[in-house]
């Protein structure tokens, strides 16, 4: 019964997890960069910086507009009709986006 049930366990575990496509979310992203920029960087002070952001935050980000937890009304209509994989995809475009901060001379 033990080496059953391990075996069991073992298999799960050893199943292909589904990796995050961040060539799709590049191209998912179009959509998005009227307001959140080409590379993910806005111009509008109003709207986030996408680029550099974990992918979880904005996952999360994402589905709290889709439930109505977080509210917009542009960001609720792109967002409404993503798909959960589509929304890992984006994320993971994003987040492997490198962003550097220079010091300003002086300081």
């Amino acid at each position: 019964m033990n080496k059953v049930l391990f075996l069991i366990i073992a298999a799960i575990f050893a199943l292909p997890v589904a990796a995050a496509d961040s060539g799709n979310g590049k191209s998912l992203s179009k959509k998005c960069s009227a307001c959140h920029g080409k590379l993910g960087i806005a111009r509008d002070p109003e709207v986030p910086h996408l680029a550099g952001q974990s992918a979880r935050y904005i996952e999360k980000s994402i589905i709290n507009f889709q439930k109505g937890e977080r509210q917009d009304r542009r960001m609720s209509l792109v967002v409404k009709n993503l798909s959960k994989e589509d929304i890992k995809d984006l994320a993971a475009w994003y987040s492997s986006l490198e962003i550097s901060v220079v010091e300003p001379n002086g300081n």
